[in-house]
């Protein structure tokens, strides 16, 4: 909305826009008025005049009455005495060619600086401001006090079984189609025996291909002494990865200020509500694009592992997918900590109760990715990757209940090998300490 006195101080804005748009650049001599003679400064309303014939000119066509000569309207108009008479003046203004037509109407000068205004706001939002830049630094120093890259603190856990189940053990359908999630698209994976002399090695097993339902597994099998084996031989070490990250994952969200002003129910509604996504963005920053191989310091992981932990391809084929597109933007570090801080203030989550305030933290965090993409990247792809990230986190949204539901029905298999906190993340129900 603008005010009385935007709309005063706005003239001089007016002016000096007008003065750029009709300064004469050809003939850079002196040229004099066609007025009064004075110094013309370029063409205005359709005719060369010094700024005071331009001024006057534009008040005389918008006064109610016009003013009379007290003479013979025969005035010559000089710079010295262009003030005496207005009637002779404007007549002048009018005999060299100024048209009254060009003349801005009062809707028209609001709408200009509206423009004006408007233009000057988004030259403001190329810079971030100092709030902007204290939020991103205090996400980064969240981020690394809470994530690393190597990996160094993963240790204790399970180690990962890449045994490969033959598959009339699944009683699953053969499938001749190629599946991406367990045809390795590098040909470097290696049997299982490799694996116990190369830790660095990920395996794709071609006899995981076939597609199979648990329920169908759970039926089909025969004995309950079968039905209790480790079926999902990844699973362990797959569980002490996800507690592993589900751990840090809570610790980089408590070390944010606005986090512990909510209240505890919204804390942990937020956490239960954004922790698949966060875990995928922060795996999405290990993930080599060329290779589809998850770099995790010492520890490798390809698609074939999460497979082998019992997940299915309604999850793993959009999540894969996704990994690839989010890694080819190229997003740099702050880009990455602020997508996680946008997924955990997300406001609609399940139990949140606090939703104007988060809502208005999520305002926050998306502008201040907006602007840092603005002010920080170059080339014409800038424009498109603000959508592309906002694009990004939206279908993983759509993935978290698939996940939620794919957990409980591995929980039902081979339940020793979930760990709580897995279950607490998943379950509809708050838990009440983290």
């Amino acid at each position: 909305m603008i005010t009385i006195r935007e709309v005063v101080t706005g003239q001089n804005e007016e002016n000096e826009e007008e003065e750029k748009e009709e300064k004469m650049t050809e003939d850079e001599e002196p040229r004099a008025c066609s007025v009064c003679g004075d110094l013309a400064k370029g063409y205005h309303f359709n005719a060369l005049t010094c700024e005071g014939c331009k001024g006057f000119f534009r008040r005389a066509i918008k006064r109610s009455t016009q003013p009379r000569c007290p003479f013979l309207n025969k005035c010559i108009i000089t710079k010295n005495n262009r003030r005496s008479c207005q009637a002779c003046r404007f007549q002048k203004c009018q005999s060299i060619g100024m048209r009254k037509e060009m003349v801005m109407s009062e809707k028209e000068v609001l709408e200009r600086r509206i423009r004006i205004k408007k233009k000057k706001m988004r030259s403001a939002q190329l810079q971030l401001s100092s709030q902007q830049e204290e939020t991103i630094q205090e996400l980064l120093c969240s981020h690394h006090c809470t994530f690393d890259t190597a990996f160094s603190r993963f240790s204790g856990f399970r180690p990962m079984d890449r045994k490969i189940i033959p598959v009339s053990e699944y009683n699953r359908s053969t499938s001749k189609t190629a599946n991406p999630l367990t045809n390795c698209p590098t040909n470097t994976c290696t049997t299982f025996n490799k694996s116990a002399t190369d830790p660095r090695v990920s395996l794709c097993a071609g006899s995981l291909s076939s597609s199979f339902s648990l329920s169908d597994f759970v039926e089909d099998q025969e004995g309950e002494e079968v039905r209790k084996s480790s079926v999902f031989t990844a699973l362990p070490h797959v569980t002490d990865l996800t507690t592993y990250m589900i751990q840090d994952i809570i610790s980089f969200s408590k070390n944010l200020k606005i986090f512990g002003s909510l209240t505890m129910a919204d804390q942990i509604a937020l956490l239960k509500g954004a922790m698949f996504e966060m875990m995928q963005i922060r795996f999405n920053m290990v993930f080599n694009v060329k290779t589809s191989i998850w770099e995790c310091g010492h520890m490798t992981y390809c698609i074939d592992d999460a497979v082998r932990a019992g997940f299915q391809p309604l999850l793993l084929e959009p999540l894969f997918k996704l990994h690839h597109t989010l890694r080819k933007l190229g997003l740099q570090e702050e880009e990455y900590v602020l997508m996680q801080a946008m997924s955990l203030f997300s406001p609609d989550r399940p139990g949140v109760q606090q939703h104007s305030v988060i809502d208005d933290v999520h305002e926050n965090l998306a502008l201040t990715l907006k602007t840092w993409i603005d002010c920080k990247r170059t080339g014409p792809e800038k424009h498109l990757l603000y959508p592309k990230v906002m694009a990004c986190l939206t279908e993983m949204r759509t993935m978290t209940e698939e996940y939620s539901k794919q957990i409980l029905q591995i929980q039902d298999i081979q339940p020793d090998d979930i760990s709580p906190l897995m279950m607490e993340m998943v379950s509809k129900n708050l838990c009440t300490d983290f």
